[in-house]
């Protein structure tokens, strides 16, 4: 049975969130379950974008330094990566406050290069993904709850789509974004390859309504861990009360025999039912999936300005 670990916590503050971290993987191992000393573990957070600090679109700088805590105190050598889609992780990470907490910890942030890899999918049996994360020795995948204008909800499977280097996810939308079975498909695929050894979810504030960064915070006072990402989604969705036919990577992980039934899943904390928020807001409408080449070239053309002109200018202006 997949073990999905979930518990009440409320709050960022770093003693309380490492007593709280320590409670829910505790029924997992520890992070010494996951850890082994040498290790190189990347943390992969969810850095969207340096746009809207506050807003919770991200994940909370306080748990990913008290995650690379407890993974340097397994012996591990943690280091942060995300490709995010508008300019470099050291930017978002910079705009959302991350730098003391990482300077801190010597934690180096790194930047994502594509490199083509075989897979065991028949329909995606290449996919283009970032080295630093198939090169890892531990991957610890650190999602947001968020609600999604174009998928639903993003949770543990859509973070790892931050593993496909630079403007490719733009491709992506491009060349799979028609089909919305076949786009989930490739989402599950891709999370399926990077295969994250733990995914810890932020749930203590979320971001619900036109996400995944138009929308406003929430808090739901939720950490859930889990070594299966996919039972980890599952479940999440059954706490928001979100129909899991609504989701195409929850959908597509079914297909494709991924994702346990809730009956299959062990829950050694709280059940979902026990976490069940009744009125979680979903988007107002949802957005094509598809982009047209025109919107592919804005894209680039904005996520090159950004990480090109914008960041360096504004480094050396703060110098």
């Amino acid at each position: 049975m997949s073990t999905v670990s979930l518990i009440r916590a409320d709050s960022y503050n770093r003693q309380q969130l490492r007593s709280s971290l320590e409670t829910l993987l505790e029924p997992l191992g520890g992070m010494g379950a996951f850890v082994k000393p040498g290790n190189r573990v990347l943390l992969k957070p969810n850095l969207l974008t340096g746009g809207r600090p506050g807003k919770e679109c991200i994940t909370r700088p306080e748990l990913v330094y008290t995650v690379a805590q407890l993974v340097q105190e397994a012996g591990g050598k943690p280091f942060l990566g995300d490709s995010p889609a508008f300019g470099s992780a050291w930017g978002v990470a910079k705009a959302n406050g991350y730098l003391p907490l990482m300077e801190e910890l010597n934690l180096p942030i790194v930047e994502f290069h594509g490199q083509r890899y075989e897979t065991a999918s028949t329909t995606f049996n290449h996919l283009r993904l970032c080295k630093e994360a198939m090169d890892a020795d531990v991957v610890i995948n650190l999602p947001k709850v968020k609600s999604h204008s174009q998928l639903t909800i993003t949770l543990g499977v859509k973070n790892l789509f931050g593993c496909v280097p630079g403007k490719m996810k733009a491709w992506w939308h491009m060349e799979a974004g028609k089909d919305e079975q076949r786009f989930g498909e490739m989402l599950v695929e891709t999370a399926r390859a990077i295969n994250p050894d733990l995914t810890i979810l932020d749930g203590i504030i979320g971001h619900e309504g036109n996400g995944p960064s138009a929308g406003e915070p929430r808090s739901l006072n939720i950490l859930g861990a889990s070594s299966d990402v996919f039972a980890l989604d599952r479940a999440i969705l059954d706490i928001l009360n979100v129909d899991p036919s609504l989701v195409p990577t929850v959908t597509a992980s079914q297909r494709l025999g991924l994702c346990p039934q809730l009956r299959e899943m062990d829950f050694p904390h709280l059940q979902p039912m026990e976490l069940q928020v009744m009125d979680w807001r979903l988007p107002d409408a949802l957005v094509p999936l598809d982009f047209g080449m025109p919107r592919v070239i804005k894209s680039t053309f904005r996520h090159l300005y950004i990480r090109l002109i914008q960041e360096p200018i504004k480094a050396y202006a703060e110098r």
